[in-house]
């Protein structure tokens, strides 16, 4: 297969946002010790809402950093934001997915993102970053998982 046919735009802009993303955990890593997963995100952002001392998100790891992980993720947003407003003419990028299929996909990442003890961003570039055996088996088992999901789904539908 010939490289323009596989990356038809170049590749560029996969190699700035590679440099940016190492960077950005790089930073992240150095300055407090921890990953920056995009699961722990969310859960720890959920000990805003849930003020029961005993719950399972406001467990002293998840209250601690759930500073700086809800600017971490409000820069996620900010820069798909900056990317459609900047370098994407102000064009939306659109799926044509219908709902309950997004709904389906974010339900299965969800449930394999608690069974792995942690998502793609944390084990996927991070994890493996550091060459821990736990993130390089999640990180197949992703890969293989999202190509028969994805095969068995556009061979069904």
């Amino acid at each position: 297969m010939r490289m323009e046919t596989l990356f038809p735009l170049g590749i560029e802009h996969y190699i700035i946002g590679g440099l940016l993303v190492g960077a950005g955990i790089s930073l992240v890593y150095l300055l407090t010790g921890l990953v920056a997963g995009a699961s722990t995100i969310f859960t720890s952002t959920w000990s805003y809402l849930i003020t029961d001392p005993t719950s399972f998100f406001n467990r002293d790891k998840f209250v601690a950093t759930r500073s700086w992980r809800l600017t971490l993720a409000v820069g996620l947003v900010l820069g798909g934001l900056l990317y459609i407003l900047f370098f994407n003419n102000g064009e939306a990028v659109v799926t044509s997915l219908s709902p309950w299929r997004l709904f389906l996909g974010g339900l299965l990442v969800g449930i394999g993102t608690r069974m792995a003890a942690g998502c793609a961003s944390g084990h996927g570039i991070c994890g493996n970053a550091m060459a821990e055996r736990s993130s390089i088996v999640s990180t197949i088992t992703f890969l293989a998982v999202g190509i028969l999901v994805a095969t068995l789904t556009k061979s069904l539908f």
